[in-house]
């Protein structure tokens, strides 16, 4: 009984790492949330954050047109850097 409980523990667990493991280790996918919501609340957490300084309207539509495949992480530049301008408005300047 003991032997069998045990390795019904094992198996299950076994096919627990097999379902990570093809889900290619994403917590999004892992634990069920939508990637495109992800990358969307990422895109409005970086427009929070950034100000003026990141597009992110320009974000949420990449986010919806590859379908949150490309989630933007807002302390690394590489993934907001298409998201930036180059120049932000200051306040009280035209221009």
């Amino acid at each position: 009984m003991v032997v069998q409980r045990n390795f019904l523990t094992v198996l299950s667990l076994m096919m627990l790492a097999t379902t990570l493991r093809k889900a290619k280790g994403s917590p999004a996918i892992a634990t069920g949330y939508d990637t495109m919501d992800i990358c969307i609340e990422n895109c409005a957490q970086c427009k929070k954050m950034l100000g003026s300084w990141f597009e992110g309207q320009l974000c949420a539509e990449s986010c919806i047109k590859y379908k949150g495949k490309l989630i933007v992480e807002c302390e690394d530049f590489a993934s907001i850097s298409p998201f930036l301008n180059k120049v932000a408005r200051l306040p009280g300047k035209r221009g």
